[in-house]
């Protein structure tokens, strides 16, 4: 592997040297997962994942490899190595690993998110930054539960995919993997980020909100991390701050007794407990609007008083996509009153991995996983001192 270091060049204008200008050489791990950004149709005429052409592609594109600066700059490259064009006064070289299997995102397990964060702790310090080409259906989910397995992060991991394959025309899977190698390998972006349609945003704050837009993604509760327009503008007031104290750590112990409850008007006690029962450890309560269920239906507040007397963890999050959940209505009080947590503005992604990583830490009580799934680990929490029309100034439309 190459050094990162920095190289004098001329640059020329009308003939003549103007100036010399410092390139500074980036690194970016790329990490190929799957997802329709590298399918192609079979003979059934359906996508599906084809291994060990992406790269072949990706060096066939001018925006995607510059032949020139490769040759003359970095003439012993990998064979999984690629230079990207000049961006500003950095030149990115990027090495692409291709996960075998390659995967739709809809047949990950938790196993593959365990195999990303081992891999991002095996490249972390040989990196600038980290790249993750991920499907489309499950790419929040990822994002998210990566936030939460990885504590002391000080440099970007980008999570992005395609709604169109790279190999048909009119991809969107260029401006995505383009700017998204540009942001981790250039910014001090210290967070796992979700990148989509010109825009940088909090993984843990990213649910998927349109099935065939290239706008597919947003983050209903939080603003963008950076645009990418016509110029790259970060926003810098909503980049987390790490705290250089806190040491860059991995944990890869999940829990998957994790269960989902949506609240809708026919449900039945029946159905709540059997959800609820052994062996679930935790549930995400989607309710409605602010946090409220039935609280004239006495059997189903009862299923869910006899879980938390189990120490099962159940949080209450709303079914609506923005907004947090708080107790105004008598509706919503009886679930607190029970011991029921307030995910208050959480996204499901969010609620769900942060459950599968609190309850995989070894060694907790329960009143300490409580805690934990009250805290603000990630910045997946809006501040209670912030209020919804603030923070909604602070964010991109839906």
């Amino acid at each position: 592997m190459f050094q990162v270091k920095s190289i004098k060049i001329d640059i020329f204008e009308m003939g003549k040297i103007s100036r010399s200008e410092e390139i500074v050489k980036k690194q970016v791990l790329v990490l190929y997962v799957g997802g329709t950004i590298g399918m192609k149709k079979n003979d059934d005429g359906v996508y599906v994942p084809v291994p060990h052409i992406f790269y072949d592609q990706l060096k066939s594109l001018p925006e995607m490899h510059d032949s020139g600066l490769a040759s003359k700059y970095f003439p012993d490259l990998a064979d999984n190595q690629l230079v990207l064009p000049q961006f500003e006064n950095n030149v990115i070289l990027y090495q692409l690993v291709e996960y075998d299997p390659l995967l739709d995102s809809s047949n990950l397990t938790m196993s593959d998110w365990i195999k990303m964060a081992n891999d991002i702790k095996a490249n972390y310090n040989d990196f600038n930054g980290i790249v993750i080409l991920h499907g489309t259906d499950t790419l929040a989910y990822t994002s998210s539960v990566l936030s939460f397995m990885i504590k002391g992060l000080q440099k970007p991991v980008i999570v992005t995919g395609a709604q169109i394959s790279i190999f048909e025309i009119r991809s969107d899977a260029i401006n995505n993997i383009q700017n998204s190698l540009i942001l981790a390998g250039c910014y001090q972006i210290p967070e796992i980020c979700a990148f989509f349609d010109h825009k940088l945003l909090r993984g843990n704050r990213t649910t998927k909100v349109r099935l065939t837009k290239f706008n597919a993604y947003r983050s209903p509760n939080y603003g963008p991390l950076a645009n990418a327009e016509t110029a790259i503008e970060l926003k810098d007031g909503n980049i987390m701050k790490p705290d250089p104290a806190v040491p860059f750590e991995v944990t890869t112990t999940l829990n998957s007794n994790v269960r989902v409850i949506t609240f809708f008007p026919t449900i039945t006690p029946s159905m709540l407990e059997s959800v609820l029962q052994e062996p679930t450890a935790g549930v995400v309560i989607q309710s409605y609007g602010a946090g409220n269920i039935p609280s004239n239906q006495p059997e189903l507040i009862d299923a869910l008083k006899k879980a938390v007397a189990r120490n099962v963890l159940i949080v209450n999050i709303t079914v609506c996509l923005q907004g947090s959940v708080v107790s105004i209505y008598d509706t919503g009080k009886v679930l607190a009153d029970i011991g029921v947590i307030s995910g208050r503005d959480m996204t499901l992604e969010a609620a769900l991995t942060k459950l599968c990583v609190v309850l995989g830490y070894p060694d907790l009580s329960h009143d300490q996983r409580v805690e934990l799934l009250k805290q603000n680990m990630r910045g997946e929490l809006t501040p209670l001192d912030v209020t919804d029309d603030n923070n909604n100034n602070n964010n991109n439309n839906l």
